[in-house]
Order: C-alpha cells, then sequence, then structure tokens
C-alpha cells in the first residue's frame, strides 16, 4: 500500500466515523424529544403543576447538574489514584527485582575476578565501575527458569504485569505467557464478526472519549521486540527507577514502572511493571457512577423538596389569582379573598393587601352606588321646583305671582350650579388626590395666610376670625406632608360654616397645638351649636341642618369632602359641641367645635 493511499484510507475512516456520531447523536435526541413529549402529555407536569412550581423544579434541578457535572469533570480521585499507583508499583517493582536479583542471578561459567576492582566496588570509590563493565567482570546474569517462580506468587495477586529484560534489552520473562507445568493456557479470542453498538452506546463513547482525553503519550504494545524501545526501560539500564503514565489506542490508562535489577550495583535486567488497559479507569469509572447514583438520590431529594416549597408559594398564590378573577368578573355576588395573613411571609403579606384592596374597592362601589342615589335624590327636588314653576308661570294673573315664579325659578338654577359644582368636586377629588404629589406643607404658614384673606374679603359684614397658634419647639413644628390646596379648601369650608351659623357680634377662633406627633387645629363659633345626635350625620353627603331663611343656600356636601381630604392625609376630623355655661340656646350649649388632626411629617 502506497503512503497516499494509506492517507486516502485514514481520511475516509476518520469521515466515516464522524457520520456514525452524527448518525447516533440524531438519534438520541429524537429519542430525548419522544420521552420528553411523553412526559408532557401523560405526566401532570403540564397540567397539574404551575408555571412557577416548573421553573422552581428545573431551576433546582439545573444548579444540582451543574454541581455534579463539576465533580464529575474536575474531580482529583483520579489524579490521585494514578500517584498511588505509581507509588505502589514502585514498592512492588523493588521488592520483586532484590529478590529476583537474590535468587534467581547465577554466574556464566567465564567469571574473571580482579580483586582491585572488588575493593573499589567495596570502598564505594566513584567510576570504580560502570553497570555494563561490572556485570561483564562479574558475569552475573538472571536464569528465566530461576525468576519464573519467583515472579509468579509476587505478581499474579496485583494483577499487574511484569516483564524481565536483559543488559541488552532482550526480553527474558513476561508474566501474561509464562506457566507452571502441567498448566493449560487459555486465552480470550475475539469473536468472529463483531457487531457495531448501538446509537446509544456510540453516543456514550463519543461523550466519555470527550470527557476523559488525557494528554499523555501513546502506549504502543511492542512484543517481544526489544526493550529499549520503552524509555523507562532504558532509563532503568543506567540504574534509574522511572514511572510513565500513558495512554492505549482505546484511551485507557496504562502505568508503567521500569527498576533496575542489581546485584552489588551490577544491573543484570530491568523489571518493567504496569498495570492492565482498564485497570484504573475502571475505578474512576465506578467512583462516578457511584457520585451518579449520589446525585440521582439528590435529586429525587431536590424534586421533592421543590414541589413542597413550590406548593408553599404557588399553591396560595394561584388562590390568590383564582379569586381576584372572580372579583374581576363577579357582579352581583362579592367574592372573598382567601386569607393567608397568618404567614408572616410574603405570601401573607400580599394575601392582607389583596384584601384590604378589595374591601376598599367594594366600600368604593358602595360609595359610589350611594354618591349615585344622592345626587339623583338631590337633583330632583331642585328640578320639580323648577318644572312646577315653569308651568305655572303662564297661568300667573299679575306682575306680582309671576315675579315670584322667576324668583323662584332662579333660586332653583342658582341650587342646581351649586350642586353641580360641588358634586363635580366630590367625583374628581379622589383622583386629583391619588394623581398629585405630596408635599411639605407648613400649617401655621397656611392657617395665618387663609386667615388674613378670609378678614380681608368679609371684612365687617361677619364674624372676625382670630387665629392662635401655640409656641412649639423645632424648626418646623407645624408641617405636615400633603396637598396644600387641598388642606387650605378644608379650612375655607370650616370657615364658612361657623360664619353661616355664627352671629354678627359673635367670634370665630382657629386655634393651632401641637400635641405629640400630631398637629390639631380646631375651628370654633358662637353658634347654636350641633345637637348630639347629629355630631356624626352633619359629615353625610347632602345633609345639612340650617335655618329655614338659609334653605337652598349650601348643598350639605361641604363637610363630607373636608372629611374625605382629611383621612386622605391620614388624620381625621370630627365635630363637638363647646358647653360653655350659660349657653344662648336652650341646650346649653355655647358653639360647636370642628377639629382636624393630621400626623406631622
Amino acid at each position: 500500500m502506497t503512503v497516499e493511499a494509506d492517507r486516502s484510507w485514514e481520511r475516509t475512516e476518520a469521515t466515516t466515523t464522524k457520520e456514525r456520531v452524527r448518525r447516533a447523536l440524531r438519534v438520541v435526541f429524537d429519542r430525548t424529544r419522544r420521552v420528553f413529549a411523553w412526559l408532557a402529555d401523560y405526566l401532570p407536569f403540564k397540567y397539574g403543576f404551575s408555571s412557577l412550581t416548573r421553573r422552581i423544579v428545573v431551576l433546582n434541578l439545573i444548579g444540582l447538574a451543574i454541581l455534579v457535572s463539576g465533580i464529575l469533570y474536575l474531580n482529583q480521585f483520579r489524579a490521585g489514584l494514578i500517584d498511588a499507583k505509581v507509588q505502589s508499583l514502585l514498592t512492588q517493582g523493588e521488592i520483586i527485582a532484590r529478590a529476583v536479583a537474590a535468587s534467581a542471578g547465577v554466574d556464566t561459567n567465564e567469571v574473571q575476578l580482579d580483586p582491585e576492582k572488588l575493593l573499589e566496588i567495596a570502598s564505594g570509590h566513584p567510576g570504580a565501575a560502570d553497570d555494563d563493565a561490572l556485570g561483564g567482570s562479574l558475569g552475573f546474569t538472571i536464569d528465566p527458569e530461576r525468576a519464573a517462580p519467583i515472579l509468579r506468587p509476587l505478581v499474579k495477586p496485583t494483577g499487574s504485569r511484569a516483564r524481565i529484560y536483559n543488559r541488552d534489552g532482550a526480553l527474558i520473562l513476561d508474566s501474561d505467557t509464562f506457566y507452571s507445568r502441567g498448566e493449560v493456557l487459555r486465552y480470550d479470542l475475539p469473536p468472529p464478526g463483531t457487531e457495531e453498538p448501538d446509537a446509544l452506546t456510540q453516543f456514550w463513547q463519543a461523550v466519555k472519549t470527550r470527557t476523559t482525553k488525557y494528554d499523555l503519550p501513546l502506549y504502543t504494545e511492542i512484543g517481544g521486540a526489544n526493550g529499549k524501545a520503552y524509555p523507562e526501560v532504558t532509563s532503568a539500564l543506567t540504574g534509574t527507577s522511572v514511572p510513565i503514565v500513558r495512554v492505549n489506542e482505546k484511551g485507557e490508562l496504562v502505568v508503567s514502572v521500569a527498576v533496575p535489577v542489581q546485584r552489588m550495583r551490577a544491573v543484570l535486567g530491568v523489571l518493567l511493571l504496569s498495570t492492565r488497559g482498564g485497570d484504573i479507569d475502571n475505578i474512576v469509572a465506578a467512583e462516578r457512577w457511584g457520585i451518579v447514583r449520589v446525585s440521582l438520590f439528590a435529586a429525587a431529594v431536590t424534586i421533592v423538596l421543590s414541589l413542597i416549597l413550590a406548593n408553599t408559594i404557588a399553591g396560595p398564590v394561584q388562590r390568590l389569582a383564582a379569586a381576584a378573577e372572580r372579583v374581576r368578573h363577579s357582579v352581583k355576588a362579592r367574592a372573598e379573598i382567601p386569607d393567608f395573613t397568618d404567614r408572616t411571609d410574603e405570601i401573607g403579606h400580599l394575601s392582607g393587601a389583596l384584601r384590604d384592596m378589595t374591601n376598599a374597592l367594594y366600600r368604593r362601589i358602595d360609595a359610589i352606588e350611594s354618591f349615585a342615589a344622592d345626587v339623583s335624590h338631590e337633583l330632583k327636588n331642585p328640578l320639580t321646583s323648577l318644572r312646577s314653576a315653569t308651568e305655572t308661570l303662564p297661568l300667573a294673573k299679575n306682575e306680582d305671582a309671576k315675579q315670584r315664579l322667576l324668583e323662584i325659578i332662579q333660586h332653583d338654577v342658582k341650587r342646581l350650579d351649586r350642586l353641580i359644582s360641588d358634586i363635580s368636586d366630590a367625583s374628581r377629588l379622589d383622583a386629583e388626590l391619588a394623581r398629585e404629589v405630596a408635599t411639605p406643607v407648613d400649617m401655621a404658614e397656611l392657617l395665618r395666610a387663609t386667615v388674613s384673606l378670609f378678614n380681608d374679603i368679609h371684612r365687617g359684614d361677619t364674624p372676625e376670625v382670630v387665629l392662635d397658634i401655640a409656641y412649639a419647639p423645632g424648626a418646623h413644628p407645624y408641617r405636615v406632608t400633603g396637598h396644600e390646596s387641598r388642606l387650605s379648601q378644608v379650612v375655607v369650608n370650616l370657615l364658612d360654616n361657623a360664619i353661616s351659623f355664627s352671629p354678627p357680634e359673635g367670634r370665630i377662633a382657629v386655634v393651632a397645638r401641637r400635641t405629640g406627633s400630631e398637629i390639631q387645629i380646631a375651628v370654633e363659633d358662637d353658634g347654636p351649636g350641633i345637637a348630639t345626635e347629629n355630631l356624626e350625620r352633619i359629615f353625610e353627603r347632602f345633609y345639612t341642618d340650617r335655618p329655614q331663611e338659609n334653605f337652598g343656600q349650601n348643598s350639605g356636601l361641604g363637610l363630607n369632602i373636608s372629611r374625605q381630604i382629611v383621612g386622605a392625609h391620614g388624620g381625621r376630623l370630627f365635630a363637638e359641641n363647646r358647653g360653655a355655661a350659660g349657653a344662648k340656646n336652650g341646650n346649653g350649649n355655647g358653639g360647636a367645635r370642628f377639629v382636624i388632626r393630621l400626623p406631622a411629617a
């Protein structure tokens, strides 16, 4: 066969191998896809488990797989095993070499002793004799018939292979070929026809070859050729023991140690001990299989724990999501959000937040329904009056009757205008408070500006408003976080309400105090006070309790809007009677007091 034909055959063989690996990979991937398709169709992995559960399980398994892969790829067991094997072979080789040298060495019949040489050797004089000269002068060699019985019991229990070479590198003994008297040799012959392994085996062999690739020299079996072809044998002939680690053509580790067989410092030959191909690899494979079994158990435990963890997370989240969907789709029934507030984790916090949000939503719905009903009721009264007046106007017989009807019409129109304005303000209140950004507001400055402007506008025709702000330590003791325009609207509403109930000669006081972490603002009047049963009712929408001559002048939304604004700032607004002795009415009340309490910033 020519060189070109040989290279062409090698290229063809490499191409065939690559094609086999590709086919094996395609078959393995196809089978894997079918397995996952079966899992998705027949196991509850798709329909019984939530997406969050699958993610938790998969991520935990990926982490475990990365850890096990790193252990299998980077474990130091193989290197330690190789070092231990090298030391073991060195020790065994020295023992066997001494035994062979002591018992199997014989004199040739042409021994010529030089007394001066023996004296130099005994004194250890450097350069007295090299191995070849010494061996030649003493005439020692190794007798195979004596060495074989010694070598057999020492090598057989270890499972190693032992070869003895003479000083010229010729093979004297090989533990694979010598046998005792009457022993029948038996060799395992290869099968007549080798079947091609299946795709899975080919894939595993390809993966194993790539993951166990060693950067080591190749071991070549020389058979009965000269042993100097092995570098360790050549070094051992000079008296130095040398271990070498190689790989055979199958990618299996082979550790060999060459030990010189010496007598009186004369090298009679070399003992070459080597491991069988696959001995170390089988031990490493068994160790890795043990790691794989432990990892499979760990994977099962990980899946179980992941499912338990996911059940404590995904299960409640699914129930909360389903309840939220029921809230969104329910029309008449009020859906209940599951209560997990007994849990101290994020799920419990989420459950409490959703329950509070749902309750707030239901309260808002109820408020909207009630507000719509109240608005409809309040608008019907002036509209009914307007319709009656407009129907009666053509029937009026004199100018006085027509004038009274026109006044009624104008009064009802103004009343409708006030109602619509206040209703519009009340309906925009929540949205504006949610959109606007809260800023620091100094209530002391706000009260001074509002009271001063109020006195300037109503000078002479209403009671004077007196401001009393108590001293409080600190740079800004009356600062709150909120919306300045809305807080000013609350103060103006309370002042308008106090003026409407106070006599012209009365007195309206605005008193501000800092009490702990709260700011208290009180608006006091000298009016008739509030009946005890109406202290809370006055804050209802469209409720008004005024003298008959002031009927229709107020919409009844001012105090309700004021309470909403104060509540949106985290505070409270309530009313109480001043209860002074010698009051101006028969109930013993000396006027009303409206109190605002806001958290200080």
